[in-house]
């Protein structure tokens, strides 16, 4: 790839990423700024107030109840999103 296909595909995201690319990853950032521990309601509280599309939403839902790592959250997710063929759309989280 030369360098102004590069700059192009960087101001320019492919057409199948989602306006929203990205959001729930800068959500899970917030929430873990400053616990190591987060619990199901304080995600879906995030995630209202963090606006996340009505798909990642039911996500958060699906949730079972406990307290969660920021590991085992991410883990939970990225298999949610990918299951449903996500990843490309609103991307992953780490």
């Amino acid at each position: 790839m030369d360098e102004a296909s590069a700059k192009t595909t960087k101001a320019h995201p492919p057409d199948y990423y989602s306006e929203d690319f990205g959001l729930l990853q800068r959500m899970i950032d917030a929430l873990y700024q400053d616990r190591r521990l987060v619990s199901r309601l304080d995600i879906l509280t995030y995630g209202e107030s963090f606006d996340l599309p009505a798909d990642l939403q039911e996500l958060l839902t699906l949730l079972p109840p406990q307290r969660y790592s920021r590991q085992r959250l991410a883990d939970q997710l990225n298999s949610a999103i990918s299951g449903h063929g996500w990843g490309l759309v609103y991307g992953t989280v780490e």
